[in-house]
């Protein structure tokens, strides 16, 4: 196993024992016997070799099968090509999202008119087929999840700045002396 820095450098690592505490997993790695080693390794991102890795349950998938596939959605009874997979966040909810990348020519018919990101949430009620060897992701989402992440239009922006504007008059008013 190995664990990557956020500034992209790796350090080989060999796990000799692990135990569980406080709801999570304590990790003794070869070479580190003191608190002050461990916490170098504090924000390393454990990469365990595919060969070496435990088999999911059905349904399940490792991050590193999910990030860069392509995500289909079903649209006006089609499926069209939102975007590719750049991130899996967790901790927002019980499903953990999927952070979409999408291009002009797949954001057409989702209410975006330009490159963007889209947060869906990778929940089995959603996700209709998931094929990581073609790396694609067919997602059936609730109508309306799309346009609710659009970015507002020219108009929305110019009507939501006169509503603020009138809002701050009318603050403004209120504040005057009588």
């Amino acid at each position: 196993m190995s664990g990557l820095a956020t500034d992209g450098s790796r350090r080989d690592l060999q796990l000799e024992e692990h135990w569980f505490h406080k709801g999570g997993v304590v990790l003794k790695f070869a070479g580190v016997e003191s608190i002050s080693d461990a916490e170098r390794l504090a924000g390393l991102e454990l990469q365990v070799p595919r060969e070496q890795r435990a088999e999911l349950e059905a349904g399940a998938a490792y991050v590193s099968e999910i990030v860069g596939c392509e995500v289909w959605v079903k649209n006006a009874g089609k499926q069209q090509l939102l975007g590719t997979v750049t991130e899996v966040q967790f901790g927002a909810g019980e499903a953990p999202l999927l952070a979409v990348r999408t291009a002009p020519s797949a954001a057409q018919g989702t209410g975006r008119s330009e490159d963007g990101e889209f947060l869906l949430p990778y929940a089995e009620e959603f996700v209709k087929s998931a094929d990581f060897e073609h790396r694609r992701i067919e997602m059936e989402l609730p109508e309306g999840l799309l346009e609710l992440q659009a970015p507002l239009s020219a108009e929305e922006k110019q009507r939501q700045k006169f509503e603020a504007d009138e809002t701050r008059t009318a603050g403004v008013r209120r504040k005057r002396p009588r």
